[in-house]
């Protein structure tokens, strides 16, 4: 919305209160700059690629040997019913994993990291898009604000000039009734407009911990440039992450098919004749009945539904796409026709109609005719505004306007 059509929307209005030499101001992207530095779910995100990461270094450890001691003969009937021939085996066993286990662990443990980050970014992107409504809802708060205000400066006006025809005996007397009873209804508008204009500054300032008394906005909320029909980079990146992860599960499950042997060594103490003697073993597990088929099946079968439903959502995302830019345009124009064409046309009606009530040519309720035809189209607009918000929102949500994945990609 350019400055004069604007402008032309507040002839009239009164002045705001001057801002405090110490006020906070802050644009879109400096606010949500702010919020992502303090933003507890972005440091929880962060824990969990820390976590992710220390999985990562787990995952590439060995199994763990074990000792065993075993005693045999050391009791019983006759002539082992003492300790003379007692047999004391001590063996150290080491498991050697096979089928690259420990590969793939530490592979699906960097799809864990990946998985990890990638939510970090659309957590930010989830929350750039809340600081951004809240952000807008200051805009209409103080668009909404100067309405009220040049509704009262109006109602004012035209009570002024009610008084002066009912004092002259022009009109009867409960015009001023009436012009009195619009007037205080004004009134309770900028107190409303003042207690919205407070709420949306504290809702966006809390984001930071700030303070939105002292809280003004640079932007405007319409938006000249178009966006490319493109999802969000981060979105991309995770669902790729998830799909990536999924197929790394899938070959944790296929190494599991190849048994793991256990080497074993050590030494025999034999009591009765003090002799040591050597041993050692293997185990092999034989693989006749579990060959995790099912796990593998199921890990598979996993990793095509996430494909299938990442490619679903992609195209109802890019469908959604669409449908919203042609809304948000629809609205656009629709704010811009009524400030270029409608609300013109009210105005200098409302000017005409007051010149014929003083000239005594129309009554009083063909004023407030006029008035309440310039605070409806006010209203549509307000309602434009609030529409194209909505859908401005969900746009750079989609499409990843505030995603650093996106700033990387257009600036390698």
């Amino acid at each position: 919305m350019t400055f004069s059509i604007r402008a032309a929307l507040f002839v009239g209005a009164l002045v705001a209160a001057s801002q405090s030499a110490f006020a906070e101001t802050v644009t879109l992207e400096q606010a949500i700059t702010k919020a992502a530095e303090a933003a507890p779910l972005l440091k929880a995100d962060d824990a969990a690629v820390a976590g992710a990461r220390a999985g990562r270094v787990q995952a590439g450890v060995r199994p763990n040997p074990s000792v065993t001691v075993e005693a045999e003969n050391f009791v019983g009937t006759g002539p082992y019913d003492v300790l003379g021939r007692a047999e004391i085996t001590a063996t150290y066993n080491q498991p050697i994993e096979r089928g690259g286990k420990r590969a793939a662990r530490v592979a699906l443990a960097d799809k864990d990291i990946d998985v990890a980050q990638a939510t970090a970014g659309v957590t930010r992107l989830d929350l750039a898009a809340s600081v951004q409504r809240a952000f807008f809802d200051v805009l209409i708060a103080k668009d909404v604000l100067q309405i009220s205000q040049f509704r009262l400066a109006t109602e004012r006006e035209l009570q002024t000039e009610a008084l002066r025809r009912v004092r002259g005996y022009k009109d009867p007397l409960f015009v001023e009734t009436r012009a009195a009873a619009r007037v205080a209804s004004a009134r309770i508008g900028v107190e409303q407009a003042e207690y919205r204009m407070e709420a949306s500054r504290d809702l966006l300032a809390g984001y930071w911990g700030g303070d939105g008394e002292d809280l003004t906005v640079d932007g405007a909320l319409m938006a000249s440039d178009s966006v490319p029909l493109k999802l969000a980079p981060s979105d991309e990146k995770l669902i790729e992450a998830r799909v990536a992860r999924a197929g790394a599960a899938v070959v944790v499950e296929e190494t599991k098919r190849t048994q793991d042997y256990t080497v074993n060594g050590g030494t025999r103490f034999l009591r009765e004749t003090n002799d040591v003697a050597a041993v050692v073993g293997i185990t092999i597990p034989i693989g006749r009945f579990d060959r995790n088929q099912g796990g593998i099946d199921r890990a598979r079968a996993e990793k095509d539904r996430l494909s299938f439903a990442a490619e679903a959502a992609r195209l109802e995302k890019l469908r959604r796409l669409a449908s919203l830019r042609a809304n948000a345009e629809s609205a656009q124009v629709r704010a811009d026709a009524l400030m270029d064409e409608v609300y013109p046309r009210a105005y200098k009606t409302l000017q005409q109609v007051r010149e014929g009530y003083n000239r005594g040519g129309f009554t009083f309720r063909d004023i407030q005719d006029a008035a309440d035809a310039i605070l409806e189209v006010q209203d549509q607009w307000l309602e434009a505004n609030t529409q194209y918000r909505d859908l401005q929102t969900e746009i750079d949500r989609l499409t990843g306007r505030f995603d650093p994945a996106s700033s990387m990609e257009t600036n390698p």
